[in-house]
């Protein structure tokens, strides 16, 4: 089978990216043919003029659609795997893979289907009003995007395509990565028929290593959306227990006056980053939105690590509560929940190894790159 991926390059590489060319290898993988469709943002939005190109482009982009109209012809895949089509490519490009007669999967990586910027979040908590209201004039009245351009121009691009149909009429199915993310889609109208859970994966390779570390972890961005600020307020209440963030620092003004016990390892990779891995206790997440389903999870889970996070989107069924949890789930934005979850599973090893233990079991049960292959296996052969 010959699948076409479609994605518009975010300005940097981000995990959406890295999610994308694991597609690609895994599908290369399992022996199906694979070519690829592929845009950038990439330093286009420095400059008004990149920044109108890219409101008008979001709308309807004619480039785009002739480079699917041309990818279709050139490629003739069976089966079309979109992940995201803003701002060069555009929901109006689907309507190309109607008209050839291939079916199309999209991966849904965010809630950009139902909200304007795709996060579900406004003022650093999570925010549904958009799919409360079933349009998308919240995003300008609250300009979400701290941009009127901006927010007018994502919530343009999206009620374009909501009333033109281009996703109900034009994707097959659509390969949500979290039932929380299923739910959502089902209340805003998406058939639930057409909906599918496929996860995100990792190659779960090498032996863990749940025996208790040196410090309490967090690995990603530094930045108010992660919560980087109810861990570093985590870490002033309990000072005897030393913290490690990895990650690059997106809100500087987070790590002035940090506590003592608090180091920043900078951005990691490799060797640096397994290390980082392997001596920690336990990691910890505790982003103020939803979310969709971060990496870190299943790459602490396949060091044998446990991991505390918020109550909320994903995360819920991710982490899980009672005799199935890998890790704990704690009261979002709420610093005194977060504190006592980090004191309670610092001062309790046992605890940390047992659960440790149960997240790398649950990986290469349900997350592996394997078990996911299989899943998407199933979908494509559906479709062909």
């Amino acid at each position: 089978m010959k699948v076409l991926l479609v994605h518009n390059d975010y300005g940097k590489y981000s995990g959406e990216e890295a999610v994308v060319d694991k597609m690609a290898a895994m599908l290369g993988g399992m022996g199906h043919e694979v070519a690829q469709l592929r845009m950038t943002t990439a330093g286009v939005r420095e400059s008004l003029s990149g920044k109108v190109k890219g409101f008008v482009s979001g709308i309807c982009c004619p480039g785009g659609v002739r480079a699917m109209r041309k990818a279709l012809l050139r490629e003739k895949p069976d089966v079309v795997n979109v992940h995201n089509l803003y701002p060069f490519i555009s929901p109006a490009a689907l309507r190309e893979c109607r008209k050839a007669g291939v079916p199309v999967v999209m991966t849904v990586h965010n809630f950009r289907l139902i909200c304007p910027t795709g996060l579900f979040m406004r003022d650093n908590r999570p925010c549904e009003l958009c799919l409360e209201k079933g349009n998308e004039w919240g995003c300008v009245r609250h300009n979400c995007e701290h941009s009127m351009l901006k927010s007018v121009g994502y919530a343009a691009r999206n009620a374009v395509a909501r009333l033109r149909r281009h996703y109900l009429d034009c994707v097959d199915r659509f390969a949500c990565i979290t039932d929380f993310q299923r739910r959502k889609l089902i209340e805003a109208g998406f058939p639930e028929e057409k909906i599918v859970v496929i996860p995100n994966s990792i190659d779960a390779t090498g032996e863990p290593s749940p025996a208790a570390g040196n410090y309490v972890a967090f690995s990603g961005r530094i930045s108010g959306e992660k919560g980087v600020d109810l861990i570093i307020e985590a870490a002033r209440r309990n000072p005897s227990i030393p913290f490690r963030l990895a990650g690059a620092v997106r809100d500087k003004e987070l790590i002035d006056n940090l506590p003592e016990n608090i180091s920043l390892a900078g951005y990691l990779s490799g060797q640096a980053l397994s290390d980082f891995y392997r001596n920690a206790r336990f990691f910890v997440m505790a982003s103020r939105w939803y979310e969709g389903f971060p990496v870190t999870i299943l790459e602490a889970a396949g060091y044998g690590k446990a991991m505390i996070a918020p109550d909320h989107g994903g995360f819920s069924e991710i982490i899980g509560k009672g005799p199935d949890a890998i890790g704990i789930l704690f009261k979002p934005n709420d610093t005194d929940s977060l504190s006592a979850a980090i004191a309670r599973l610092w001062n309790n090893p046992s605890e940390s190894t047992r659960l440790g233990t149960a997240a790398s079991i649950k990986l290469r049960r349900q997350y592996s790159t394997e078990v996911i292959a299989e899943k998407w296996k199933n979908l494509l052969l559906s479709l062909a």
